[in-house]
């Protein structure tokens, strides 16, 4: 029976090449000229911009998202916080970075496939869902239904298409 593994990745390193160009970009606008202003990469599963103003970091986070577009990550890949004051006339925007599909969502995505009528069975494995059906093309429609849902709003891929 065919089968795929439906995952929610974000590649890394494409992500730092993002954060590095957007840094880059920051160092050259002339409205953060000496300005304290930069974008951090915290291992795989956060980032964080501090500034000198809520408008810095807003305009930084633009920036960042223009730059992960130019290179095909998904935005809704990050989950920005509340902008928060760390003292010293700076603050700061933690951003949560989505790896995997936790369980909440994968009720969600789970009971969108059972509610879409298409014969396939969809169960949950280790931050993965693995959707299994009988045609191909069941579980291209499955796929596609998937990425265009609203109440899911993960960056979505294949694996193990078998």
């Amino acid at each position: 029976m065919p089968s795929f593994d439906l995952v929610s990745t974000m590649d890394i390193g494409e992500l730092k090449n993002a954060v590095n160009m957007a840094q880059k970009q920051i160092s050259g606008r002339y409205d953060f000229k000496g300005a304290k202003c930069e974008i951090e990469l915290k291992g795989s599963t956060e980032l964080k911009i501090t500034a000198e103003s809520e408008y810095q970091i807003q305009a930084a986070l633009e920036i960042l998202y223009r730059n992960m577009g130019k290179r095909n990550l998904a935005i809704n890949g990050l989950e920005p916080k509340e902008i928060e004051g760390t003292g010293n006339q700076m603050f700061k925007l933690e951003i949560a970075i989505h790896c995997g599909i936790d369980k909440d969502k994968g009720r969600i995505i789970n009971k969108a496939i059972k509610d879409s009528k298409i014969k396939v069975t969809s169960q949950y494995l280790d931050e993965k869902i693995r959707v299994t059906g009988k045609k191909i093309d069941d579980l291209q429609s499955v796929f596609k239904m998937l990425r265009e849902h609203k109440d899911v709003n993960i960056p979505l891929g294949m694996e193990n298409m078998k």
